[in-house]
Parts: C-alpha cells; structure tokens; sequence
C-alpha cells in the first residue's frame, strides 16, 4: 500500500539523523525534569488536587513523553516549503489525494519519534521519577488509542495551517500561534481543571485537550475510555475541513518558486 511506502521513506529518512536526534531527545528529557522540579516545589505548600505530588509528577511526566507524537509533528507537513520551491504543483498532479499524502509521510514520522524519543523519555521517567504504570490492560490500550486519535488530530491541524500558504507568503506564524494556543490549553503545563473559568471553557470546546489532557489522564485512570468519542468526533470533523480545503486549493494554485 501506498500508505507503507510513504511512512516506510519518511522513517527511513530520519534514521540518517539519528544522533542530531538523540541529542534533541535529551534536551527534552531534560525539560520534563525541570518541570517536574517545579512542581515538586509547589506541592511543599499546596496539595495539587486528586493528583497529589506523586501523581503530578506522573502527569508532568507522561505529558513531556507523548509531547513529540501528539503536538511537535512537522509545521505546516512541509507545505510551505513546497510551495516556495514548486514541487506542490507536482505533489497536486499525482495520482493520490494531497492530505493522504502528506498524512502517510508524517505517520512515518511519528513512528520513528516513538521508537527514538518518546519510548526512551518513557523509560528515564519510569526509572528515575518512579512514574505510575497503569494496572490494567484496557487502561494501556485506551491510552494508545487517545495518543493515536490525538497524532492524527494535530496531523489533521498542521495540514490546514500548511495549506494557508497556498493563499499567503507567510503561513509559518499560523504553527506559532498554533503551538502558543497548544501550550496553554492542551492542559501540558497545567491541568485544565486548575485554569480560569473563562479559559477552561475555551479550552473544552476546543480539540486541543485530547492531544495531551487526556490521554494523560487515561493513561494515569482518572478518566476513562469514554472520553474518545471527543477525539472521534474531532477526528471525523477536521477530515472533512482537510478534504474540503483541499477542493478548494484544486481549483486555484499558486506557486512562489519553480
């Protein structure tokens, strides 16, 4: 299948950058310590809620590990820079679907960032934070599932904002704002609960909670499965904005290179 080709290139590719790769994963790695050592010190004086210190520490950590496959895929999936140097006038007269394309490649990147980054900070936090390890299997399953539905969410977003530069020379400020909105609402740093009223509104009517508020929340059983209906249904409706915008960039393109 095409779908195996594409992903298979994409993971392939990164393999050649295996230790630029690896030094970016210990930066993280490092990141997720600091964080955690902050909250280590607010839990001296507050009780943080249903989490407590130990079950902060898992959150915080659990949060930086899947923070790779559920927020940072690529900007814009390479789009923009299609479109400056042309090759998306190729791309749009190949016999596949634009967004399946770039869908596949990036899976393909995901899956080399799970097996390089996200796996490896997994298995640090475990053993040096003790982070908690769900009991049942249903819990593990589930959590796979939310950070599947939540990959594909933020493929889904990136697609969208890198199809904007086909109608601007600057789309790169979208993945900015994009990443602002993402850090304060996706509950990465702070769980939603804690937020302001006003905020935790906006953040609830938006997709961005189940790219990490709760698939960490599943994975440490203090929700359940039924939660995913939300991604689901996030799922169902970015497709159909990513298709549609795609209808749309056929019948007109322009392109900055060549």
């Amino acid at each position: 299948m095409l779908f195996h080709v594409l992903a298979r290139k994409a993971y392939a590719r990164n393999l050649q950058y295996r230790g630029s790769h690896a030094l970016n994963t210990f930066a993280s790695a490092i990141f997720g310590f600091i964080y955690v050592s902050i909250w280590i010190g607010i839990g001296e004086n507050q009780t943080l809620g249903e989490y407590g210190v130990s079950g902060m520490i898992s959150y915080v950590a659990f949060n930086q590990t899947i923070l790779s496959l559920t927020v940072f895929v690529t900007n814009g999936l390479g789009l923009e820079a299609s479109v400056r140097s042309g090759q998306i006038s190729i791309d749009m007269m190949r016999p596949v679907h634009l967004f399946y394309m770039m869908m596949s490649r990036e899976w393909g990147q995901i899956g080399y960032l799970f097996v390089y980054k996200a796996f490896p900070i997994y298995l640090v936090y475990t053993v040096l934070l003790s982070m908690q390890l769900p009991d049942r299997i249903i819990t593990w399953l589930m959590t796979a599932m939310a950070i599947i539905f939540a990959a594909y969410i933020s493929i889904c977003i990136q697609y969208l904002i890198g199809v904007c530069a086909l109608w601007t020379t600057e789309s790169r400020w979208f993945s900015w704002v994009n990443h602002a909105l993402s850090t304060l609402l996706s509950g990465f740093l702070i769980p939603i609960e804690w937020l302001p009223g006003w905020l935790q509104a906006i953040s609830r009517y938006s997709f961005y909670p189940y790219l990490q508020y709760y698939p960490t929340r599943i994975y440490l059983e203090y929700d359940s499965g039924s939660v995913l209906l939300g991604s689901v249904l996030w799922c169902g409706t970015l497709t159909a904005l990513c298709f549609g915008a795609t209808a749309i960039v056929r019948r007109k393109l322009e392109v900055q290179g060549g």
